[in-house]
């Protein structure tokens, strides 16, 4: 009887025995780095299951009998359209979440206490003792893209007292909230936003969904906080949006241009010269041992797919 293959084609860094433990005991783990580089090709051809982060030379050997687990939960960077038919792709939703949710709440807290605004000022000699910041306790939070990281920030700012008010492509969710809608929804629900929260996927769905009409439909100190892809929020609209308004902020997380992607960090606009932007370098997710806790969250999913079926498969034509 043969045995299950696992292929891993990155180095896990120090991970290895946290991705063995999430697999079934019996499944034959194989880490491309430490085969000869002749076999790397027949290597991917023969698993039965791979782990990725993204395709490599090797990958034309694949076929549509396998399953491609990525070790990110986003995926705008497979190329689906090279993919062979019927290979089924799992993202890695949720591994991250926890920590970006932390991540989204020290901004929403940072920004609706004027926090950026106010350090500025005091660098520049303004004392505004008396200028009145938000509450937190009562304020209303849209959350565009409402799965793992959106309902696990909606956890941490209920307690608080935020409305949580969502969109997702389905409408539907585990996490309760004060309202729950479609895409179609995100223009009626902006006027009511004090902050608008941004984890959802890049998608052709979602690239350049927040432009110049969205932002001028909400408040003239309302924020919006992106920690989903850079290119879903319109860059100049945003930009234009913060000098005319300077009461509205922006908590940016999530760049255009990265060096993980593009090889640097850079800028079409000077948003980090403005008094109301506080940036962060797509660190919401680098806490201490998050490495094995997405390896070994998604060897757990393969184990799911082993198993009885996984989770978190991808539908292709919708990149997510």
């Amino acid at each position: 009887m043969s045995t299950t293959t696992v292929l891993v084609t990155f180095d896990p860094r120090g991970a290895a025995s946290a991705i063995r433990d999430a697999l079934p005991t019996d499944a034959t783990v194989q880490f491309l780095e430490d085969l000869p580089e002749a076999d790397g090709p027949d290597a991917v051809a023969n698993a039965d299951y791979l782990l990725c982060f993204a395709p490599t030379e090797e990958f034309a050997r694949l076929h549509g009998d396998q399953t491609l687990q990525t070790g990110s939960a986003g995926v705008d960077h497979i190329p689906f359209d090279r993919l062979p038919d019927g290979m089924r792709v799992c993202n890695n939703a949720g591994a991250h979440a926890e920590p970006m949710a932390e991540h989204v709440l020290a901004m929403y807290l940072a920004l609706a206490k004027r926090l950026p605004i106010e350090h500025r000022n005091l660098q520049d000699g303004e004392f505004n003792q008396f200028e009145p910041n938000r509450w937190v306790d009562g304020s209303v939070c849209g959350v565009f893209g409402f799965g793992s990281i959106g309902q696990a920030t909606a956890r941490l700012l209920k307690p608080l007292g935020v409305e949580v008010h969502a969109i997702n492509r389905s409408g539907e969710a585990d996490e309760p909230t004060a309202f729950l809608g479609t895409p179609e929804d995100l223009e009626a629900g902006l006027e009511r936003c004090d902050g608008l929260v941004v984890p959802a996927p890049l998608t052709e769905e979602t690239r350049g969904r927040i432009g110049r009409a969205e932002l001028e439909l909400m408040a003239d100190d309302a924020f919006l906080i992106n920690v989903g892809r850079g290119e879903i929020v319109d860059q100049g609209a945003l930009y234009e949006h913060l000098t005319d308004n300077p009461a509205f902020q922006a908590g940016i997380d999530a760049w255009w241009t990265e060096p993980l992607s593009d090889g640097e960090f850079a800028l079409d606009y000077p948003l980090l010269d403005l008094p109301n932007v506080l940036g962060s370098p797509h660190n919401a997710a680098q806490v201490p041992n998050i490495n094995e806790i997405r390896l070994r969250y998604a060897a757990e999913n393969l184990r799911k797919a082993i198993q009885s079926a996984p989770e978190n498969v991808v539908d292709p034509e919708a990149g997510y």
